[in-house]
């Protein structure tokens, strides 16, 4: 499939970038070996490939789900401005 000057001012408009007219033909042969390259991969028989989300056989490691750090909320709090029930209080920024 191979790309004319139109083709690449349509698909620049469409990215929103400004080509130059002198950078158009090379965007043209670019993208149509791209889409050629695409034509070519999809025309590979893949009905016997299961489809995978890594090429990797590879199990995630994790950590155990325990508290690493004390609780310091009080201290923290004791240098707030203000501070109710455990919670910072702020000026209000909605009206």
């Amino acid at each position: 499939m191979a790309l004319d000057k139109s083709d690449v001012q349509s698909i620049a408009y469409l990215a929103r970038m400004a080509i130059s007219e002198e950078d158009v033909p090379a965007y043209a042969e670019n993208l149509t070996s791209i889409l050629t390259l695409v034509e070519q991969m999809s025309a590979v028989d893949t009905s016997g490939v299961e489809p995978m989300a890594h090429p990797l056989e590879m199990a995630q490691r994790l950590r155990e789900d325990v508290v690493t750090e004390e609780n310091r909320r009080d201290h923290f709090q004791q240098y707030a401005p203000a501070v109710e029930n455990g919670l910072f209080l702020v000026p209000r920024v909605i009206e």
